[in-house]
């Protein structure tokens, strides 16, 4: 009778009309966006509980946590893991109502390409749940609101963009280059400061606090956590881009386009970020101003992890001699010196094969490359080297 009951649930588990409901949902979102974008905030937030109260947003918050994420199988605190069409049901019935959050269980994992762990806190299943159904509904209204020069984590947004977007930035001309990194940044968000910024139902901003404090669990030892955002929590890349948000729209105020020239572009990528710029001095007045920005909101630039380059030219910089060219989310970005054949050009457009306006092309004498960097070159081919070890006596169509 329950092996009856168990394929029954599945059964209806499976013949839920799943487009439709990612088409409901979907259309709900776009109507937060509109509002939000349009200053209607009342609006928004009624929206805003109203899919968070919505049957098929919860349906798809418990579908996206245990079966499309790449974490369904790993546990938090209450050891739950595999999870049947029965217990999925109820998942969706209990997250509707305000849950009392439990503690993070928090695991090491290795960082690719170097020998140090960094920790995870992975929250409950029933948590995880919750929280892609509050990111649902908070994620459409800070996509209204967030800056254009920001792809880390966002929905229809890669590091291809980014780097993209960097070529678009340096292609015309040589620059000086800030490669920045925030130290620590998921770990210690200022979470008064992150709080303040986020305007919502009070109901979701009662759960929000809750996943801030919850604690972790390490090894059956408890710790409060004062600071930053749960890492392995579903919702914590959004909170992150919540507290990071603005940056990018300061430096644009602080440096204005002068004579259709653009003085200084940021491009981050959630908590990695370059400032381009043709001025060294804009370059480190932008370290100074960013490294202020960032003292509310608990955080501050990694020494050890920001250098200041060049796109095309070897440069002294605080005695040190740095090498033409940086590294971005895996590659490496530079400009070569090239002859007159090979050469960017940069000036007048062309339509039809006819130049348009008056001034005729300029040669820049280099050209942008941007390939994989060494880092993700060695890192590709250590992976490689794993899975060839692991099948060994495997036959060679197997190893393919």
């Amino acid at each position: 009778m329950r092996n009856q009951n168990q394929s029954r649930r599945a059964f209806v588990w499976k013949q839920i009309p799943w487009a439709k409901v990612q088409r409901k949902v979907f259309k709900l979102q776009k109507r937060i966006f509109q509002a939000a974008k349009s200053g209607q905030d009342a609006k928004a937030r009624r929206l805003q509980r109203l899919l968070v109260k919505s049957y098929y947003a919860r349906l798809l918050a418990v579908r996206r946590v245990t079966q499309d994420n790449q974490g369904k199988k790993t546990a938090g605190v209450d050891g739950m893991r595999a999870i049947s069409p029965r217990q999925r049901f109820e998942i969706v019935k209990s997250i509707k109502g305000n849950l009392k959050a439990k503690p993070l269980r928090r695991v090491w994992i290795p960082k690719p390409g170097r020998d140090e762990k960094r920790p995870l806190g992975i929250p409950t299943i029933q948590d995880r749940a919750r929280q892609a159904l509050v990111k649902s509904a908070l994620e459409p209204e800070w996509e209204s609101r967030f800056e254009s020069n920001s792809y880390g984590f966002r929905p229809g947004r890669s590091a291809h963009d980014a780097i993209s977007r960097i070529f678009q930035s340096i292609n015309k001309g040589s620059y000086y280059i800030l490669d920045a990194d925030i130290a620590k940044c998921f770990d210690r968000i200022n979470h008064d400061y992150l709080l303040s910024k986020i305007h919502c139902p009070s109901s979701l901003k009662r759960d929000l606090k809750q996943w801030l404090k919850a604690g972790v669990l390490d090894n059956g030892v408890f710790e409060d956590t004062e600071t930053g955002t749960p890492q392995g929590g579903v919702i914590s890349p959004l909170l992150a881009n919540i507290a990071l948000d603005g940056m990018v729209r300061f430096i644009e105020t602080m440096y204005p386009k002068k004579k259709n020239m653009v003085q200084a572009t940021i491009i981050r990528y959630a908590d990695d970020f370059l400032v381009i710029s043709p001025s060294l001095e804009i370059i480190e007045q932008c370290k100074t101003a960013i490294s202020e920005w960032l003292k509310p909101v608990g955080l501050e630039i990694k020494p050890e992890k920001t250098r200041i380059c060049h796109t095309l030219k070897l440069i002294e910089y605080n005695g040190k001699v740095e090498k033409p060219g940086f590294d971005f989310l895996g590659f490496n970005i530079r400009q070569y010196p090239v002859g007159k054949y090979k050469s960017g050009k940069h000036g007048g457009r062309r339509k039809g094969g006819f130049l348009f306006n008056k001034t005729p092309h300029k040669m820049l004498g280099f050209k942008t490359h941007i390939k994989p960097s060494n880092k993700a070159v060695k890192a590709h081919t250590e992976a490689i080297k794993g899975v060839i070890k692991q099948h060994k006596t495997a036959p060679q169509s197997a190893l393919i």
